[in-house]
């Protein structure tokens, strides 16, 4: 991983490690790396691989060179995935995985998520999800990373239950991919489909805590049920009044920052 493709904050040793989601959405754990850098080392790799695998190798690689060993991996959405199989992958290089609005582990959980967002959406935003989602399926379409980035915002403002005011110049800077996310994502929903994703939780030897809100529309039982089944150390962290980013919302950042805090300890 090359050094503009990973951020730094805090002060040595770097022990923590925030991971993004998207596929693709490099930058969007940017708020949480430095709201726990007052206490601590964190890095926040940039990931740039087009497969799962180029992924957790790209992560191991970032880990290898720059972290104090074994470390806390901190995942979002997709990135709690990629931490959760990284931390299947090579167990010895984690010592506690925190997976933050991780998308559920079974198929039939992803369906749901789907059906809940398209329940949410106004007649207006339904039209405009189509259309994006038409558009970035089309080979003839250019700049698909806006098209990417413009989704996101569309989905953020449905998977939010109350968010806080962010003024001019506060909003963090997120590089969309589309050609990571596509790529990426694809590898991801065979994983899950074909039920190897849950499985690989089995070669999980750390702590495992997920913090889950309960207005996300990834729904929280998809989380706690299939893990339950596979993990020896986990625990399920429900947040109420909580969409899917619980670091933006005005009821649920405290009580997040909290959470975090007490299991960096």
């Amino acid at each position: 991983m090359r050094a503009k493709h990973l951020r730094k904050y805090g002060k040595r040793p770097f022990s923590v490690v925030v991971v993004h989601g998207g596929p693709g959405a490099a930058g969007e754990m940017a708020p949480v790396a430095k709201k726990l850098a007052s206490g601590h080392g964190v890095l926040e790799p940039l990931q740039t691989g087009l497969t799962v695998g180029e992924q957790v190798e790209e992560l191991k690689a970032a880990l290898l060179k720059n972290a104090r060993l074994p470390v806390t991996l901190i995942g979002f959405s997709w990135g709690a995935w990629l931490s959760f199989i990284f931390a299947a992958t090579y167990p010895e290089l984690v010592k506690k995985l925190i997976l933050i609005g991780s998308g559920g582990y079974e198929e039939k959980y992803g369906r749901k998520t789907h059906r809940t967002r398209m329940a949410r959406f106004s007649s207006q935003e339904k039209l405009e999800f189509k259309s994006l989602e038409n558009l970035l399926g089309h080979h003839t379409t250019k700049d698909k990373d806006v098209i990417v980035a413009k989704l996101g915002v569309l989905f953020t403002k449905i998977d939010t239950y109350d968010p806080l005011p962010q003024g001019k110049g506060k909003v963090e800077k997120v590089s969309c991919s589309a050609d990571i996310f596509k790529s990426v994502w694809k590898d991801a929903q065979e994983l899950r489909a074909s039920g190897k994703l849950l499985e690989l939780g089995r070669n999980i030897r750390c702590p495992v805590v997920a913090i889950h809100g309960d207005y996300d529309p990834h729904p929280a039982q998809g989380v706690e049920k299939p893990l339950l089944r596979v993990l020896k150390k986990f625990r399920f962290i429900l947040l109420t009044n909580c969409g899917h980013k619980p670091w933006i919302e005005k009821e649920a950042k405290k009580r997040f920052f909290d959470i975090l805090k007490e299991e960096l300890i």
